[in-house]
């Protein structure tokens, strides 16, 4: 029987100037010719990217797979002996330990198809391992990123952002539906930071559902072209997913007081104690929303001698503190985002006279608690009081055909 020589022995002989005569070695089978195969395609990748294959969401459908395919390279010791002669990028050495592993319970057969192995059937005729329709739609969903070319432009708008975050001049904020996607707005998803540089044209899904192609601009200098309802599925997913406010508009919207600050300005929200029929019918959703710059209870003295009050007196429901705000404004936008809901009254003064009051309208007291907050964030220029559902909507969320998703 033939001696073993170990490593050492060989570098011993080779020291004394012996050579040894070594055997040929056995071909490959056809299997170990597949997994190294395998490991080419990822070998490749590495070349090209300059890293190895990653999870996630946001990553191109090929590369996730390949990822899979790593993890359960550096998993199966068979593998790491066939294949770290021919690891020259150090692929299966540079082991993440916080990256997310592939499942463990694949069978025989998923696990070679994992790895780029197609198991041998007994027709050659028969096809197995194809992609399955959930993969094919994922890889038509998610686009790939590809380098943006023009990012010089984006930049600086990434920059601009992080710096307003860290002011205070932009919040985060969990993403809540479709319709906050539009161009020029922000989001977190996968750990970075998207901008929507562009929105194509809107079409309707096989579930008469709108869709649109998206030019999608990421802050370490990709970009990719992806469809609107895939960036919505992949920041719903994302537990730290998050959409970036846009800025607080100055002043106006100041919550809180700074030092030299004084408090300028109170929403306040009253309720009629008037016995007209409408009012007294629907009287836990007529209110009134106004912005003074007294107390509110020297504004509403005399309330029922004014007809702005229904010449009725009046009970404070609910006041918010503002402060540098400009009142006019601020509340020519409140009224603006209620106006559907506007009260449509006629009442007599004390000479009789009609009077139409402008500041009354039917909504629920938990919406105008939404819209102050929206308020603070910056964001109400961009609500509408939906009537029909009572709840505030972004002004682009009510598509046509009622697409409400």
């Amino acid at each position: 029987m033939a001696k073993q020589f170990t490593d050492e022995d060989d570098a011993l002989l080779a020291e004394l100037g012996v050579e040894i005569e070594t055997k040929k070695a056995a071909s490959r089978t056809p299997r170990e010719e597949r997994i190294i195969a395998g490991f080419e395609e990822i070998q490749r990748f590495v070349g090209k990217h300059g890293h190895a294959p990653c999870h996630g969401e946001d990553r191109d459908i090929f590369e996730r797979l390949y990822a899979v395919r790593l993890d359960r390279l550096r998993a199966l010791q068979e593998c790491q002996t066939l294949l770290e002669p021919l690891d020259h990028q150090r692929i299966l050495s540079s082991f993440d330990a916080d990256a997310q592993t592939a499942p463990e319970t694949l069978d025989d057969d998923a696990l070679l198809a994992e790895l780029g192995v197609v198991a041998e059937t007994a027709e050659i005729t028969a096809l197995k391992h194809v992609r399955s329709s959930a993969e094919k739609r994922a890889a038509e969903e998610i686009a790939n990123r590809e380098a943006c070319k023009d990012f010089g432009q984006f930049k600086p708008l990434f920059e601009q952002v992080q710096k307003e975050l860290e002011s205070g001049i932009r919040m985060t904020r969990p993403f809540e539906m479709k319709a906050e996607i539009q161009p020029g707005r922000f989001f977190i998803v996968g750990g970075q930071k998207a901008y929507v540089a562009e929105m194509g044209e809107l079409t309707l899904t096989d579930q008469r559902r709108t869709d649109a192609r998206l030019r999608v601009i990421f802050d370490n200098g990709t970009e990719s072209n992806m469809l609107m309802r895939s960036l919505q599925r992949a920041l719903n997913k994302d537990d730290a997913g998050r959409r970036i406010t846009n800025p607080v508009a100055g002043p106006l919207f100041a919550d809180h007081t700074i030092d030299g600050d004084e408090a300028s300005g109170t929403i306040y929200v009253l309720r009629s104690k008037s016995d007209h029929p409408l009012v007294a019918k629907n009287r836990d959703l007529v209110h009134k929303i106004g912005v003074t710059n007294m107390s509110v209870e020297k504004r509403i003295a005399g309330a029922h001698l004014q007809p702005t009050f229904l010449m009725a007196n009046v009970e404070i429901v609910a006041t918010y503190e503002l402060y540098n705000i400009n009142r006019t404004k601020l509340e020519n936008l409140i009224h603006r985002v209620f106006d559907k809901a506007r009260l449509d009254i006629e009442i007599k003064d004390r000479f009789g006279r009609p009077v139409v009051p402008r500041e009354w309208f039917l909504v629920p007291l938990f919406v105008i608690d939404e819209a102050v907050e929206r308020i603070k964030e910056g964001t109400l220029v961009e609500y509408v009081y939906d009537v029909g559902s009572a709840r505030l909507m972004e002004r682009s969320a009510i598509p046509p055909l009622g697409d409400m998703a």
